[in-house]
């Protein structure tokens, strides 16, 4: 197993609830942030809603070529 080389940091203080959070090193770890910033700004809002609907369009245009591909095949004269 080969070490991390990803350094997190974290630190609490007694007078308040807030944390203090801190990763610095490695670009996996920012790599990992890219797609989270990525899937927040694709899955979610009005262009999420828009990805969405479009994903199921395409779905539902698939299953029916399917379905029409299938079908000429199946009922095709002889």
């Amino acid at each position: 197993m080969e070490p991390q080389d990803t350094d997190v940091r974290y630190t609490s203080w007694n007078e308040s609830t807030r944390d203090d959070v801190r990763m610095t090193g490695s670009s996996s770890a920012s790599g990992v942030l890219a797609l989270g910033r990525c899937y927040d700004k694709m899955f979610t809002g009005n262009l999420g809603i828009a990805v969405k609907v479009a994903a199921v369009l395409v779905f539902m245009i698939v299953i029916y070529l399917i379905g029409y591909v299938s079908g000429y095949y199946v009922h095709k004269c002889k």
